[in-house]
């Protein structure tokens, strides 16, 4: 894809402290980074470190306290075409389908019709065809995720953050959801995903290291 190697965000010195009762929880301390299209890169650190609030940050759902995001090529404005999450919690509609719940971001941009063949393929590629008709919660958590995944994926995103997609997979599906990451990076967008997974993290072209909300390597 030609936008390959473009900065899609760069933050510089973001800084993110919550109140815990008496106490002060710096959930992130100056934290600069840049993230290109085309690349995979790992969030990794324990839990509490500061994965889930970068990424909340970045999109948008949180506001930083100090330091600023750039985006030279406008996926601060938070189209589905520019930035999709996938949240720990999913966010999936539970009276819409499967099928209708990954077709969302089309129907909401007005490409429903254009993008039908695009949601289709991302079904079958993560499993789900065979569910395509079922509520959220006929379904496993598992492919719930899926879903969730699927629906982020289907306008194409030049920015894809993920907040732990693997973490109700089994081995193989796990390996589907990074194929999938992959397959999209591929195509020219920006993945950034908080993961604890050694597979996932043996196949990522970076990895981002995050403790007590400073970045400590990459």
């Amino acid at each position: 894809m030609t936008r390959d190697g473009q900065v899609v965000v760069s933050a510089v010195g973001l800084r993110k402290s919550y109140r815990r009762g008496p106490e002060e929880v710096r959930a992130l301390r100056d934290v600069s980074l840049t993230l290109r299209a085309g690349e995979v890169v790992a969030l990794v650190g324990p839990s509490g470190s500061g994965k889930t609030t970068l990424l909340n940050v970045v999109c948008g759902w949180e506001q930083a306290d100090a330091g600023q995001l750039d985006w030279p090529n406008g996926a601060g404005d938070r189209t589905w075409d520019e930035l999709a999450v996938v949240p720990q919690d999913l966010g999936l509609i539970d009276e819409l389908t499967v099928a209708e719940n990954v077709a969302l971001p089309l129907w909401l941009s007005g490409r429903l019709e254009a993008g039908q063949a695009e949601a289709t393929a991302l079904l079958e590629r993560l499993g789900l065809a065979g569910y395509a008709g079922r509520l959220p919660a006929e379904v496993s958590l598992g492919e719930r995720q899926r879903a969730a995944l699927a629906r982020a994926m289907v306008t194409g995103p030049r920015l894809l953050l993920a907040d732990e997609p693997t973490g109700h997979q089994d081995a193989d599906w796990a390996r589907a959801v990074f194929e999938a990451v992959r397959w999209l990076a591929g195509r020219g967008s920006c993945c950034l995903v908080a993961t604890h997974s050694q597979e996932f993290l043996a196949q990522v072209d970076r990895v981002l290291t995050i403790r007590d909300g400073e970045l400590a390597g990459d």
